[in-house]
This record gives C-alpha cells, structure tokens and sequence, in this order.
C-alpha cells in the first residue's frame, strides 16, 4: 500500500479535488504538506487524508524534505511518491525529493519546464518551432532584443503562470512603460517574446517512461492574453471532441518532439500553443502539471471519468487507461462588467431555458461578491454535447446572454 505525499499550499478547491481523487485510490494512502492547518479542510476531504504536516512555506526545499520525513516517520512507511500541482512549487518540491532520494522527475528537468526561457532554448535547439524570445537583464538589452524580434511583443517573468505580470507591447515607448514597472536585473531577469498573431490553443499529453500515451486539446476564445488585457471579455474553452482529426498532426507532432527534448517521462503536461494565420503551429509554453481554466473539469465530463485520478494513478502506478472520448465540453466564464461587488445576474433564467440539458457543471456568480482579478471570472457555466458545432455555438450564445453587474 504505497504511500504517498502532495503538497499544495492551501485547501482550495482544486487541490482539494485533487487530493480527494488521490486519496481514494483503492491502495493509496496520502499524506499532505501544506500552509493550512488539517481543520481547514473541507469536510469532505479531512477524513480521507493519512496523515498531514504544516509548514511556513512550501516554496522551501528544506522545509519539504523536513516535513516529508515527519510525515513518513509518523505513518511508518517510506514515501513512495512526493508531487503537487502548483506550478511555483515544481522546482523546490523536485529539490526534495531529491534530497529524500524519492523517484519523479529531477530538479534539472523541472527547471527547463519551469523556466520559460530555457525551455525555448531546449526546443528551438531541438528544431521545435516556437516563438522567438529574449532573457534581458537590463532596460538597454530590452530595447535591443526588441529591435530584433520586432513588435508587437509579449513581456513577462521567465517563470510566470497564468498570464500573471504579463504585456502586450506594441512599440518602444510602451516596452520602457513595462520594463520600467518591473526593472529587469540580474537576479530577476525579463523575458521579451514574439507576439504571435493567431488562435490560441492547449495540449495536454499524459506520457509514461517517456511516450506519449494520451493526449487531448481545447481552443482559447479569445486568448487569455486579450481576457487579461480587457476585464469585460467573457471568453470560453472548447474541448472538441474529434481530438485526433488530421488536422492537429503538426502539433501533436511537434508536441511529441518538444517533450521529448525537454526530458518528459511520467506525468502530465499543459501545453500552450498557436495556429499561425499562414496555418504553422508555434508552441508558446509548456508547464509539467495540470491545466487551469477548468480544463480538468472538461476532459473529465468529455470522457466520463476522474481526470486528477487518472493523472495521480500516472504518476503513482505508472499506468495510464485511455479513456474513449464520448462528449465535446465547453466552458464559458462569466466576468463582471464595471467596478465594485456583484450587484445582479442578469440571462440566467434564459441559459437554463435554452441550454440547461447541456450543462454538466456552474458556479455562478453570488450577489455582494468581489471582482476575483481572475481570466475565470466570478463564475462558470460547462456544456457538454455529443456535437463539437453544438457546444461550440452554445458558449457563444452563453455569453452573449450572461450579464454579470457590478457595482
């Protein structure tokens, strides 16, 4: 009966998902590290962890390593598995399981997929095309790399996620604006990339040993980029159901590749990609954890199974069940429109009327709540439908009838 630790710094509903589908793996017992003390959990999840150990910071490797060998000692039985789904903690958490001498992926691999512009340097190495970029470490090396790569031009840290402290810059008095806001140095260096005009999209890849054995892909409408850059847009993510259409060949091609040079061998990968207008595939970035914008959601209710239960079987077992993709699942995100909290939902009586068959999961927004700061928004609504067009017509009309007030 293995068992195993997670880490993640609060109980907040996507690690506390993630941890109840660990934990009720049959044979699986879970210890977690987190910054919240175990009464903090939700009911449902407090009676189904091991054991648990608070720390002051899970971004510390030494605090980790401490608390994994308390937790190990107090359960009696050596760890078998120790991973999260944060993307900030990849690289301390790998850090110890070095030091503890747990299997998983090594701290140098994890740094290649947590640093953005390593990572380009990996895969234009290995002749995977993807957007041109330049690590600068001062204003004057910025306004150089800019004059190479040309604008319009993407500024964020090298170790961003989530389209967090990221700019669209369209010229050089802009670029100053931004690299002024967050001076580059150094120790915290800037990442200028190429803005590239086209759709957005994700690739998320389950791989074993190093082969691929599973993949799906969803569709940005728009991209986060522009929901960041504009607070009233309620975009949406398609999960099409005709995942292995010829059509996405060149980048399940150019994703088998990238993973590969980047040092993948067990686990699960996000990848953010874009379809050119002249029809090319770039590979914007790629992150060794689980999706965001409730995709997980998606690629469960599209294949009727547990996603983060399969991912944790993965990365536990070394095994993977390739579900059959039954149902094309969309989500639509509602943001509020104007300053303060939410005053009224306006549509909802509408939504239900026309699509509520088709929805499997919401969360709608709740009266007197705040702005979140969010791409998600206060609230959701998934649809799901045999019929990629059916779906994919259905976000539309959701959020041209959803009007999130606030003030």
């Amino acid at each position: 009966m293995p068992f195993v630790i997670f880490v993640a710094p609060f109980f907040s509903d996507p690690a506390s998902r993630t941890m109840a589908a660990i934990a009720t793996l049959p044979g699986v017992r879970l210890g977690v590290i987190g910054q919240q003390r175990q009464e903090e959990a939700p009911d449902y999840l407090r009676g189904l962890l091991t054991a648990h150990w608070r720390v002051d910071e899970v971004l510390d490797p030494g605090q980790l390593e401490r608390a994994a060998r308390g937790l190990s000692a107090m359960v009696g039985e050596p760890i078998h598995r120790l991973w999260g789904s944060l993307e900030q903690a990849q690289v301390p958490i790998a850090e110890a399981r070095e030091m503890l001498g747990v299997p998983g992926m090594s701290a140098e691999t994890t740094r290649a997929f947590r640093d953005k512009a390593r990572m380009k340097d990996i895969l234009r190495s290995a002749g995977i095309p993807c957007a041109r970029h330049a690590l600068v470490r001062s204003v004057d090396e910025g306004r150089a790399a800019a004059a190479r790569i040309g604008y319009p031009l993407v500024v964020k840290p090298p170790d961003g996620a989530g389209s967090v402290s990221t700019f669209r810059v369209e010229n050089e008095a802009q670029l100053l604006v931004a690299l002024g806001a967050a001076p580059p140095g150094e120790e915290h260096p800037t990442l200028l990339e190429e803005f590239i005009v086209g759709s957005e999209h994700s690739l998320e890849t389950i791989s074993i040993e190093g082969e691929a054995v599973w993949h799906s892909l969803t569709h940005y409408r728009p991209t986060p980029l522009d929901v960041v850059r504009n607070q009233w847009i309620q975009w949406c993510v398609l999960l099409p159901r005709e995942v292995d259409d010829p059509r996405f060949d060149d980048i399940k091609r150019a994703a088998a590749g990238g993973l590969s040079a980047l040092g993948m061998q067990t686990g699960l990968t996000h990848m953010e990609w874009f379809r050119r207008k002249d029809g090319s595939v770039a590979i914007g970035e790629v992150g060794a954890r689980p999706p965001g914008a409730q995709i997980t959601t998606l690629v469960s209710r599209a294949n009727d199974f547990d996603f983060l239960q399969e991912w944790a079987r993965t990365v536990i077992f070394g095994e993977f069940r390739p579900p059959v993709r039954k149902y094309a699942v969309g989500a639509a995100f509602l943001r509020g429109q104007g300053t303060g909290t939410v005053r009224a939902v306006h549509g909802i009586e509408t939504v239900a009327r026309e699509f509520g068959a088709m929805v499997c999961d919401h969360r709608l927004p709740t009266i007197g709540m705040g702005r979140t700061g969010s791409y998600e928004g206060e609230g959701f609504i998934i649809v799901r439908h045999p019929e990629t067009a059916v779906v994919s017509d259905a976000l539309e009309r959701i959020v041209s009838l959803i009007h999130v007030e606030l003030g």
